[in-house]
C-alpha cells in the first residue's frame, strides 16, 4: 500500500446529491484507488495469495462487451478476496498479437505507398514498436472506466524484455528435450498474410462454391471422384478407395491415368475412406489437404506442391500462373472438353475456413515449419484434470477438455511474420543448426544466419501465468503468486489458450500446474440470443452504455447474467433497469443518513430490538452465507440475483418502509433501528461492492466515514437468526401485500386514503397496526364508519369503509362485462379443444396456443369472481 493509502480518511458527512450522477463519479474515484495502491500486490505478505491473470487482451484491441463481461467476473472475484484479507494480484498485460499487429501496420505503410519489404525487417519491427508506443493499448484506459482493479504497476507485454527471455528459455529447454522440431507437413496457410496460421485463427462459414464429379482413368480402369477444389487435381498423387468395397478392388495397387496430365497414379486401400459417402473413392492430395496427407504418409505417396505462397498455381502445363480461382474454373472446363465431368453440382453450399484477420480463404499447404511434439505435454495436462489438481468449472466442460487433450496433434509454432519472437535457431554454411538460449551467444562468421519465422503469439501467451511473474528468474512473485488460484475465460478458447497454458505451465514449474481452478463462462449475445457482429448489426461498444447509464450498470447487467459455462443475452432496457437499482441503491441510502442511520457502536441487544429489526438482521446473515455460497461456485448470476432481491425488495422496500413508522415515533426504539438500518446497509453495501464498485465506493465512505470499501472486511456471517421475527414479518408482508392487492383490484389510486378497522387479535401483528395504517393508507374509523369490505388475512381481519371512494354500481357493471368476455373466451376455446376433427388437423403449436388461452381465461373468471364478491353490497 502506497503512503498515500496510511493518510486519515476524510470526515464523514452525511450529505448526499438528490440524484446520483456516474460520470462525476467513476473516474476521480478510480485514480484514487490506484493512487492509493489498493489494487498492487507485495510478495512480502504475509497473506495468503490470490492471484489471477487477465486474459492478455490484443494491444490492437479496444473494450468490446466480451471484454467487460470477463472483465467484470474477475474484478469481483479479486475485489471480493482483497476485502477477505487475501494478497490478491489480478495481473494485466496485452498480447503482442503477431499477425494482427503486423497487419495495422501494414496497412498503415499502405497508405504511404509502401510495403514493409521497403523498409526492411528491422526499421519495420521498430516502426511496429513505435505504432504500439502511440496508438496501441487502448484497452487500458478503458479497463480503467470499467473499474477494473489490477496491479498496473505489474502490467506486462508479451513482447518484453522478460517475457523475451522466457520464450527463449522454454524453447531451448523443449528443443533440448527434442519435443521441438522442424519438419515438413500441412498447415492453415493465408494467401494474403503469407504465414502459416493457427486453428483458432481460422474462422469456417457456409461458402457457396462447386461440386465437381470426374471420371479418371480409361475403359474398365475408370473411377469418379468428387470434389470442390478441382485446382488441386494437378497435385493428385492416388486416389483412395475402402478395403472393403467390392466396387474397386479390381482397381487397388492398379495405375490409372490423370487427366490433363502426363502422369498415371496408383489406387489404394486405406480405412479412412467412407465408402457410403459419395462414389466411395476419393482423390488424394498430400501437399494441399490434411486428410490426404495422412493417406500419403502411410501409403509412401509423393507429395506435389502445385501452388505456391500466393496460391499461384505453379505446376507445369496450361494453367501455371493462374490464381487458384482462376485454375478452378480453367480445369473444369478443359475436363468437360475432354468428357470427363460426370456431374456439377452449382452452388454447393459446404464449409470454408477463412483467415480471422483478412478473411481470405485459407489454403492447405505443404510447409517446412517448426512444431511441438504434445503427446507427453497434453497427458500431462489431462492428468492434471484427472487426478483433481486442477477442478474445470462447471463440471460438464471437462469432457469437451478431454476431448482436446487426449486427440491433440502435434502444433505448428512458427509463423513468416517479422513481428514476434523470432525463432532462436541459427543455421550455418555446412548445414548446422544450432538453438541459442538466453544465456547463449548466437554463432557468429561468415554463412551463419537465424531462421526468420516468429513464434505463434500463442506459444507467448502460453506461459503467462508465470512469466508474467518472473520465470525462469526465481522471483519472490512467482514464489507468492504462482500457481494462480484461478483461471476464468471463454469456453471458447479451453482448447487454444487454456490448453497451451496446462501443458506449459506443468512442463515449465516441474508439474505444478498452473492455476487450481478453470471457470469457463459463455459468450454475450444479443437480448434474442444471436451472437454479436457487426455484419449482423447488433455488436454494441461497451462504452456507449457506460457514458449513458454509468459502469456499474453495465457490470450489474453483466454480472447478473453469468451463469457457469452459459451464454449470456444482454439488451439496452435491461442495462437500464441496473441504472435503475444503482438509483435505488442510492435513494435509499440518501434517506436512511437523513434519518439518522448510523454505523456507530456496537450493535443493540436483540432484547431491545423490534421483530422488524430482528427479521431484517436474520435476513441479512442468510444473505452473507448465500452470497459467499455463490461466489465460491462462481454463480455470479445468482449471487447478484440474490443481492438485488434482498437490496431491492427486503431493505428498501419493506425494511425502510417499515422504519419510517418508527423514525416518526421516535424514542429508544428509533435509536435501536438507526443503528439496525446503518448496519444492513453497511453490510448490503459491502456485498455489492464488488459488482458494483463505484456507487458502493460513494455510499459506503460517506455512511460509514471508512477510508475506502475497496479495503473494508468482507462481511461475515455472525449466526445470528430469528425465525419467529421472520415468521412475524412474513405475516406482516401477506396482510400487507393483500390489501394492497385488493385496493388495485378496486381501482383505488395508491395514495388515496381509506377509513379502516383493524382486527389483529390472536396474531403478533398488534406492534404494528401503525406500520400496517401508514404503508396502506388507512385512516382510523370515524363515528359514522361502515365496513362495506372485509379481508379476513393471515389471522387478521381488516375492515375497509368504501363508500364515497368508488362507484359500486359502475364497478360492478364493469366487472360484469369483463366476467361475460372471459366466459365467452372460454367457451370458445373449449369448443375448439373439443373438436376432434380440429384436433386431428391443426398443428400442436396451435393447440398449445389455445390451451393457453383456455388457462388464462380460467385465472380471469376467478380474479373478476373475487373482486365482484369482495364488492361492498349496494
Amino acid at each position: 500500500m502506497t503512503e498515500n493509502a496510511q493518510q486519515q480518511p476524510p470526515a464523514p458527512t452525511t450529505e448526499l446529491p438528490t440524484q446520483y450522477a456516474p460520470a462525476d463519479v467513476e473516474a476521480p474515484l478510480y485514480e484514487r484507488w490506484v493512487e492509493r495502491g489498493y489494487f498492487e500486490a507485495d510478495a512480502k505478505s504475509d497473506k495468503p495469495p490470490y492471484t489471477v491473470v487477465i486474459p492478455p487482451p490484443n494491444v490492437t484491441g479496444s473494450l468490446h462487451l466480451g471484454h467487460a463481461f470477463e472483465h467484470t467476473l474477475i474484478d469481483a472475484l479479486t475485489r471480493r478476496k482483497r476485502m477477505q484479507g487475501f494478497e490478491t494480484l489480478w495481473q494485466p498485460g496485452m498480447d503482442h498479437a503477431g499477425i494482427a499487429t503486423q497487419n495495422v501496420v501494414e496497412r498503415e505503410l499502405g497508405k504511404e505507398g509502401k510495403s514493409r519489404h521497403d523498409l526492411g525487417r528491422e526499421a519495420f519491427v521498430e516502426r511496429v514498436w513505435q505504432w504500439k508506443g502511440e496508438s496501441g493499448g487502448q484497452i487500458s484506459g478503458q479497463m480503467r472506466r470499467l473499474g477494473d482493479g489490477v496491479a498496473w504497476s505489474r502490467e506486462r507485454f508479451t513482447m518484453d524484455e522478460g517475457l523475451s527471455q522466457a520464450v527463449q528459455t522454454i524453447f531451448k529447454r523443449l528443443y533440448d528435450d527434442e519435443l521441438i522440431y522442424r519438419a515438413e507437413r500441412i498447415i492453415n496457410w493465408c494467401p494474403r498474410c503469407l504465414t502459416a496460421i493457427s486453428d483458432i485463427e481460422v474462422e469456417y462459414q457456409d461458402d457457396d462454391g462447386e461440386l465437381v464429379s470426374m471420371k479418371y482413368g480409361e475403359g474398365d480402369d475408370t473411377i469418379v471422384v468428387a470434389t470442390t477444389r478441382a485446382e488441386t487435381m494437378l497435385g493428385d498423387t492416388a486416389v483412395a478407395v475402402h478395403p472393403e468395397d467390392e466396387r474397386y478392388k479390381h482397381l487397388v495397387d492398379k495405375l490409372i491415368r490423370l487427366p490433363l496430365t502426363d502422369r498415371s497414379i496408383p489406387v489404394v486401400a486405406d480405412e479412412h475412406v467412407d465408402p457410403e459417402f459419395g462414389t466411395g473413392a476419393v482423390k488424394v492430395t498430400p501437399a494441399h489437404d490434411p486428410n490426404d496427407f495422412e493417406i500419403g504418409q502411410r501409403h509412401d505417396l509423393p507429395s506435389l506442391t502445385i501452388m505456391d505462397e500466393h496460391a499461384v498455381i505453379t505446376a507445369h502445363g496450361p494453367f501455371q500462373g493462374l490464381d487458384r480461382l482462376e485454375a478452378r474454373s480453367a480445369i473444369v472446363a478443359a475436363l468437360r472438353a475432354e468428357g470427363r465431368i460426370v456431374a456439377e453440382k452449382r452452388p454447393y453450399a459446404h464449409s470454408v475456413g477463412h483467415c480471422s484477420r483478412c478473411k481470405t480463404t485459407i489454403e492447405p499447404r505443404l510447409s517446412m515449419q517448426w512444431w511441438v511434439k504434445v503427446a507427453p505435454l497434453a497427458k500431462a495436462a489431462g492428468d492434471a484434470v484427472r487426478d483433481g489438481r486442477v477442478k474445470i468449472h462447471p463440471q460438464e466442460m471437462e469432457k469437451r477438455y478431454f476431448d482436446w487433450v487426449d486427440n491433440l496433434h502435434d502444433w505448428c509454432i512458427s509463423r513468416q511474420l517479422w513481428w514476434g519472437h523470432r525463432i532462436p535457431v541459427w543455421y550455418g554454411p555446412n548445414g548446422e543448426v544450432v538453438c541459442v538460449g538466453p544465456d547463449d551467444e548466437a554463432p557468429a562468421g561468415e554463412g551463419w544466419h537465424q531462421d526468420t519465422d516468429v513464434l505463434d503469439t500463442w506459444f507467448s501467451s502460453g506461459l503467462w501465468p508465470f512469466s508474467t511473474l518472473g520465470w525462469p528468474e526465481q522471483t519472490e512473485s512467482l514464489a507468492k503468486f504462482y500457481p494462480n488460484s484461478v483461471l476464468v475465460t471463454g469456453y471458447d478458447i479451453l482448447f487454444f489458450w487454456v490448453a497451451r497454458m496446462m501443458m506449459f505451465g506443468l512442463y515449465a514449474m516441474d508439474g505444478t500446474p498452473p492455476f487450481h481452478t478453470i471457470a469457463l463462462h459463455g459468450m454475450v449475445r444479443d437480448q434474442f440470443g444471436k451472437k454479436m457482429s457487426k455484419s449482423f448489426g447488433n455488436a454494441v461498444n461497451p462504452l456507449d452504455w457506460m457514458d449513458k447509464y454509468g459502469s456499474d450498470a453495465l457490470r450489474f447487467t453483466l454480472a447478473r447474467g453469468a451463469n457457469p459455462g452459459v451464454d449470456v443475452p444482454i439488451g439496452e432496457d435491461w442495462v437500464q433497469g441496473s441504472r435503475n437499482f444503482a438509483n435505488k441503491i442510492w435513494n435509499a441510502t440518501r434517506f436512511a443518513l437523513m434519518n439518522g442511520a448510523t454505523v456507530e457502536g456496537p450493535l443493540p441487544d436483540a432484547s431491545t430490538m423490534s421483530a422488524t429489526d430482528r427479521w431484517i438482521l436474520s435476513r441479512l446473515n442468510s444473505v452473507v452465507s448465500e452470497v459467499d455460497a455463490f461466489y465460491d461456485d462462481f454463480q455470479f448470476a445468482k449471487l447478484s440475483d440474490a443481492l438485488f432481491h434482498f437490496a431491492w425488495d427486503e431493505v428498501f422496500d419493506w425494511y425502510v418502509e417499515l422504519s419510517k413508522t418508527t423514525f416518526l415515533a421516535g424514542g429508544e426504539p428509533a435509536e435501536v433501528s438507526k443503528r439496525v438500518l446503518g448496519e444492513v446497509l453497511d453490510v448490503t453495501l459491502r456485498l455489492l461492492h464488488p459488482v458494483v464498485p463505484f456507487v458502493t465506493e460513494t455510499l459506503w465512505t460517506t455512511l460509514t466515514g471508512g477510508e475506502s470499501v475497496v479495503i473494508a472486511d468482507w462481511p461475515a456471517d455472525s449466526g445470528f437468526r430469528d425465525a419467529d421475527a421472520e415468521r412475524e414479518i412474513e405475516t406482516l408482508q401477506s396482510v400487507i401485500t393483500e390489501v394492497r392487492r385488493f385496493r388495485a383490484d378496486q381501482g383505488l389510486q395508491p395514495g388515496q386514503r381509506v377509513p379502516a378497522r383493524l382486527d389483529l387479535g390472536g396474531t403478533a401483528l398488534a406492534p404494528h397496526e401503525a406500520a400496517i395504517r401508514q404503508l396502506l393508507r388507512l385512516q382510523p374509523e370515524g363515528e359514522d364508519f361502515s365496513a362495506t369490505a372485509t379481508l379476513p388475512v393471515s389471522g387478521a381481519t381488516v375492515s375497509l369503509d368504501l363508500s364515497g371512494t368508488i362507484d359500486v354500481a359502475a364497478e360492478r357493471k364493469r366487472l360484469a362485462k369483463d366476467l361475460a368476455a372471459a366466459e365467452k373466451e372460454k367457451a370458445q376455446a373449449q369448443g375448439k379443444l373439443g373438436n376432434e376433427a380440429f384436433l386431428a388437423k391443426a398443428p400442436d403449436k396451435v393447440v398449445d396456443g389455445i390451451r393457453a388461452r383456455l388457462a388464462k381465461a380460467d385465472e380471469d373468471i376467478a380474479r373478476i369472481r373475487t373482486q365482484l364478491d369482495r364488492l361492498p353490497q349496494e
